[in-house]
């Protein structure tokens, strides 16, 4: 039990008769090395989990502020690439300035939400973030979507 939190990319995939072949996406799924039909005509999105973190609040928060406006609820939020750009932005002034942070990127609390002090782990994040962040924006396409949600 804790705050979980995950960043999900959602990739356009649907293969359209007016697709050119060197447009198609072609996908496989395979289970214990045998291949599972799908029906790849059927198929318009492909999600994956490009982060996860686990009780970082100061990151949660962020979010609830910036994404979901103020609403702290679970539900799933689209989060834009430029609004991601703005946390690294400030993640960097934190971590340049480390005394700025309760300003910047201050910690939440909430029921099992993990710690709040403005320590090294809590830098640990930031410094998690930021390398997921910049993995992001180094393979972004324009055929995602980002959403970010939480449990608690």
């Amino acid at each position: 039990m804790g705050l979980d939190m995950y960043l999900n990319k959602r990739t356009y995939v649907k293969n359209w008769e007016h697709t050119p072949k060197s447009e198609r996406h072609y996908i496989t799924i395979t289970k214990g090395g045998k291949i599972v039909f799908i029906n790849k005509d059927k198929i318009s999105y492909i999600e994956e989990e490009v982060a996860y973190w686990r009780k970082a609040n100061q990151i949660h928060n962020w979010f609830v502020k910036n994404v979901q406006d103020g609403e702290d609820d679970c539900e799933k939020y689209s989060v834009s690439i430029k609004e991601l750009k703005i946390l690294l932005v400030e993640i960097n002034e934190v971590l340049d300035n480390p005394i700025r942070a309760k300003e910047i990127l201050p910690s939440a609390k909430g029921f099992f939400f993990g710690q709040y002090e403005y320590n090294d782990y809590y830098l640990q994040d930031l410094k998690d973030t930021k390398v997921i962040l910049e993995t992001i924006f180094n393979n972004h396409s324009g055929d995602v979507d980002y959403t970010y949600q939480s449990s608690w």
